[in-house]
């Protein structure tokens, strides 16, 4: 089969079995993801078999440590997979909630309900845990999924969706609402984005080339977040040990995900206090620190400083997502050079400040604009499960429809709904037998 007849017959089924996914109720959705962490356990070896091709395959191929590190489906990759499945079971199902309800004055109610988005295509990299994610979301979500992982997990992806689709039969779920583009070839993928009659959203999650690819060829609206260039702000009113705890843990604790920390700003009136203790503890780590010109001067021939590598930084540095054991850093004036500073340089993902003083911390709150913005906290935290939802499709910057990690509730939409007793607009009913027929035609825009 061709990629477009490839994609199209995949799109269509994942169309045609949404609308039967609201009829299907919570103990259904429930009962198939307890019985898929009971078969990631009965199948654990058939899965790390498949795994091993992959990894073996990534071996060969040269890719990262860091690639080969995420491609991996250890034991604790394992379990942490049916922790998610046990943690989206116990969150509360958002189809059919009513979130709000008022009546008008000639009587009708009119309330908004939570109803799925539809189809799904999510498009993810080298992790094969995100096919468990995404697929348990949109299952308890009652939306139909596509999943489309990397050709690098092709072989663990495909007992992955087995063991869902194993779990969906034995508990009378539709298999087409989980589906798998089980392919290599990248013209699949092409041919899936101009499917908007049929896929209603579509979800990258990987790097940015990825992003960027998909958000510039897709005919279906995209929800996405190109880069995570997280910030740290230590304010003049830091409590030092909060500071140097939050810093390192932000960036050191895991560099290769979107909300480590890119940029460390530091307010002018604790920098040469703060920025020497930073320095010995990201030396000790092996962070490289690329520094504008004050932060500088204060670190280079400092002996706290004498085994971390400090270089000048560029101003191409400051909008880089290193996702490496690499930070940025910068002195600012104030509270609003550092507020200015995010603006510029950050990409709108995670931010955080650190201060004693709660009026500039509430400031810092109002006035940066991104999805997630902390007081005294790490941007590690910037994930669905530690945020409570269970698990996520994916962080988005975007503006519309959803920001910030992806849960449940972000992959419904609320609708209309409308509760009469034979109400009519203006008194205009039927006319009576004498009466003249009078049609308004005001424009659709007068309404």
């Amino acid at each position: 089969m061709n990629p477009k007849d490839y994609a199209v017959e995949i799109a269509k089924k994942a169309n045609k079995v949404k609308r039967k996914l609201t009829a299907i109720n919570t103990d259904v959705k429930n009962k198939l993801l307890e019985r898929t962490a009971q078969l990631l356990e009965e199948r654990r070896e058939e899965l790390q078999k498949a795994n091993e091709i992959d990894l073996e395959a990534a071996r060969k191929k040269g890719y990262s440590k860091a690639l080969l590190d995420r491609l991996a489906l250890n034991e604790k990759r394992i379990k942490g997979m049916v922790q998610v499945l046990n943690d989206v079971i116990a969150l509360p199902d958002p189809v059919g909630e009513v979130i709000s309800m008022w009546t008008r004055p000639n009587g009708l109610k009119v309330g908004r309900m939570r109803v799925p988005l539809g189809a799904i295509l999510i498009i993810y990299e080298a992790r094969p845990n995100v096919t468990i994610e995404a697929a348990s979301l949109c299952i308890k979500s009652s939306n139909a999924v596509i999943l489309k992982g990397g050709s690098e997990t092709i072989n663990s992806n495909r007992v992955l969706v087995d063991i869902l689709k194993q779990a969906a039969r034995e508990v009378g779920y539709p298999e087409d609402a989980i589906l798998f583009v089980d392919t290599t070839d990248r013209q699949v993928v092409n041919e899936l984005l101009q499917l908007d009659e049929y896929i209603d959203v579509v979800i990258p999650r990987g790097g940015e080339s990825l992003i960027r690819a998909v958000a510039e060829n897709s005919k279906i609206p995209v929800i996405k977040h190109y880069k995570g260039v997280c910030n740290l702000y230590v304010d003049r009113y830091a409590d030092m040990e909060k500071a140097l705890n939050i810093a390192y843990n932000a960036k050191v604790e895991r560099p290769s995900v979107c909300n480590a920390i890119e940029n460390l700003v530091v307010d002018k009136e604790i920098a040469e206090d703060f920025l020497p203790e930073i320095a010995y503890y990201y030396g000790k780590a092996g962070v490289e620190m690329r520094c504008d010109e004050i932060s500088y001067n204060i670190l280079k021939d400092h002996p706290k400083a004498q085994n971390t590598e400090i270089v000048p930084a560029t101003e191409e540095d400051f909008y880089e997502e290193f996702l490496d054991l690499i930070i940025a850093v910068k002195v600012v004036d104030d509270l609003d050079d550092a507020i200015n500073f995010i603006h510029k340089y950050g990409s709108g993902h995670s931010e955080s400040i650190v201060t004693e003083n709660y009026e500039r911390g509430m400031r810092f709150i109002n006035e940066v604009d991104s999805a997630a913005v902390y007081i005294n906290a790490s941007t590690r935290f910037t994930d669905g499960n530690e945020f409570g939802l269970g698990a996520e499709m994916g962080i988005s910057t975007d503006k519309i429809h959803a920001r910030g990690p992806m849960g449940l509730k972000e992959l419904t939409i609320p609708k209309f709904i409308i509760f009469g007793n034979g109400q009519i607009r203006n008194g205009v009913g039927i006319p009576k037998e004498d009466e003249d027929v009078e049609i308004n035609t005001e424009s659709c825009e007068r309404r």
